[in-house]
């Protein structure tokens, strides 16, 4: 069994870009060292919009993880830095990460918006389009 967890950022503006592909960079390595982290991907799609996948020994495991270290400190500025953003969990049998198609489904079934202070009428409406791969 894996928790999975995947998110879609769009960063508002190209100013933010810089500090939000460290923090990503930072936030991935993060992951990555973190306890019970069975994989974590990013996506770089078009129109600075951003997806995650990340498969999980736990959802604990996970919540540790965004509870912590670099990923909490940087959680309270993407509801500036994005206009879109939106989140998605389930638990599968494979510990596979899975694909983008797959992502997006989920995501428009599944998600939910993520607060952020300039949004979008595609987020006001939940409109997620599917990933460039």
């Amino acid at each position: 069994m894996a928790f999975i967890s995947i998110t879609r950022l769009r960063v508002r503006s190209w100013r933010y870009l810089p500090m939000f592909f460290v923090q990503a960079a930072r936030s991935q390595m993060q992951a990555r060292a973190a306890e019970g982290c069975l994989g974590v991907d990013v996506l770089r799609d078009a129109h600075k919009t951003f997806w995650t996948r990340s498969a999980w020994t736990s959802e604990a495991a996970m919540r540790s993880y965004m509870m912590s270290g670099v990923h909490k400190q940087v959680m309270p500025r993407l509801a500036d830095w994005c206009d879109e953003a939106s989140v998605a969990h389930w638990v599968q049998d494979s510990p596979d990460r899975p694909d983008w198609q797959e992502v997006h489904q989920r995501m428009q079934r599944d998600g939910r918006p993520s607060r952020v202070k300039h949004p979008t009428e595609a987020q006001r409406k939940f409109e997620v389009p599917p990933p460039r791969v």
